[in-house]
């Protein structure tokens, strides 16, 4: 069949205008991809420049100490070093939705001397708000019962704490002082989520009335049955969320002549040994055991430190210290004393670069905040012994710790330590100074807002509802 020119060219015509169809789709693909990319690009860089604003907000608002509690500045970034005593020092207020969202966004947040910094901070804002603790009346002057009348100092707060009579037992006696000009304290039992008995170890030690162990046990046993006798507040939870504190160690012994006491209440304890028998782990609190000073110290820069070690203490009283004494006595790189150093003792804390720790009657001794305060990196030789603070602070990053067998070991294990590592704990030890400062009104993170946070922790018991 014969094609007609007219037919030949539609059929010509039909079949060009297939390339320039697909010539247009695929160039109007072509503009939709372009156009697909360009919107990608822009999401990405204004996500960008938001990330960086937050951090940049982030750190400006802690740089300028933008957390405050009742008023005060706060604890700064993770990322700075804080001095002895200032405004760092204060708890950071309660952060809402958008600063929470700013600091889960924040990359790379240095943890330091912490296991988890920012949820220990968290939930100090809730003790802060929400922790409250009844005191007997025997603390209060002109409270006291009449049974208890003729001992009324022995409950009372020391009208002089930062005596040097005081020396080991100054925490003691700061952590009632401060909890009576706290915000923590409620003059409403049944509001309270704990109960302090306020009798002192340390002054019933020294009363000639109570002196020995056993006089101490039976007064704080015939204490404890007048109060569950005038008030519902014992038997509600058989002194479950009742707590005593004491840096003495005849306190372990008060509990002996009764059972609730020895089993339920809480001990916050400067001998914090869980191989004693009286001490349990979890339900007892660690102490940090501080001597009384009144001002901070300007701590002496590492390459200042030109001894390895120092230590200075009694031997009698520990095998342990008598076999140090024996290896390390005439080392010149360690100034190992027994008694007395031949300087002034705090000398030796700034001129030595770790500190030794070592035990001696009991696992503790003020040598560990002694070294802290001081800036000198402790190194710890007591086993068995419980560290205040330790589910909070990560002491291994701020100390040594030596198993006893491994003492003929510790010139060795300390000269191994890199430099960078060391300057490191150095660092670490300078944010961790705070917590082991004493108030006489709560102030931050130091040793009363510490301890209460441990008390915080441990309100979570089954009791009794209280009656109206």
């Amino acid at each position: 069949m014969s094609i007609s020119r007219g037919q030949e060219v539609r059929m010509a015509e039909k079949h060009s205008a297939r390339p320039r169809a697909l010539s247009v789709r695929l160039l109007l693909l072509a503009v939709l991809l372009l156009m697909v990319f360009v919107l990608a690009v822009s999401s990405l860089l204004r996500g960008s420049a938001r990330i960086n604003s937050l951090q940049f907000d982030t750190d400006s608002s802690e740089r300028r100490g933008n957390f405050l509690v009742k008023g005060k500045p706060a604890a700064p970034s993770q990322s700075q070093f804080p001095s002895f005593v200032s405004s760092e020092d204060e708890a950071p207020r309660p952060r809402t939705t958008t600063m929470k969202k700013k600091i889960v966004e924040k990359v790379d947040v240095e943890s330091g001397p912490y296991h988890d910094w920012q949820h220990f901070a968290l939930d100090f804002q809730e003790m802060l708000r929400n922790f409250k603790v009844y005191v007997y009346p025997d603390a209060f002057a002109n409270q006291s019962y009449s049974e208890s009348s003729q001992f009324a100092p022995i409950f009372l707060p020391h009208p002089d704490p930062f005596h040097p009579r005081r020396g080991n037992y100054f925490s003691e006696h700061m952590f009632k002082l401060a909890l009576l000009g706290s915000s923590i304290i409620t003059p409403h039992p049944e509001e309270a989520h704990l109960f302090f008995l306020p009798f002192s170890i340390n002054l019933l030690r020294n009363d000639p009335r109570v002196h020995s162990e056993a006089s101490i046990s039976e007064f704080v046993t015939r204490y404890i049955t007048r109060i569950r006798r005038q008030f519902p507040l014992w038997n509600a939870s058989a002194g479950a969320d009742h707590f005593y504190v004491y840096c003495h160690s005849v306190g372990r012994e008060v509990a002996s002549g009764l059972r609730d006491l020895l089993n339920n209440a809480i001990q916050v304890t400067c001998s914090s040994s869980y191989f004693q028998r009286c001490y349990v782990t979890h339900k007892d609190v660690a102490f940090p055991q501080v001597w009384p000073r009144l001002h901070e110290e300007v701590l002496t820069p590492p390459d200042a430190r030109h001894k390895l070690v120092f230590f200075s203490g009694r031997i009698q009283n520990s095998v342990i210290r008598q076999e140090l004494i024996t290896l390390w006595e005439n080392d010149s790189d360690m100034d190992v004393f027994s008694g007395s150093p031949p300087y002034p003792y705090e000398e030796g804390f700034r001129r030595s670069k770790y500190c030794l720790h070592v035990k001696g009657y009991e696992v503790n001794t003020a040598r560990v905040s002694d070294a802290i305060h001081y800036g000198c990196v402790p190194v710890i030789i007591s086993n068995h012994y419980e560290l205040p603070f330790a589910n909070i602070l990560d002491w291994s990053k701020f100390s040594v710790i030596i198993n006893h067998g491994e003492i003929s070991l510790t010139k060795q294990r300390l000269l191994s330590i890199p430099r960078r590592k060391y300057l490191n704990m150095f660092h670490n030890l300078r944010r961790v100074r705070r917590h082991f400062l004493w108030h006489e009104t709560p102030r931050g993170f130091d040793s009363f807002h510490m301890t209460a946070y441990q008390l915080w922790l441990r309100r979570s018991i089954h009791r009794l509802r209280l009656p109206h």
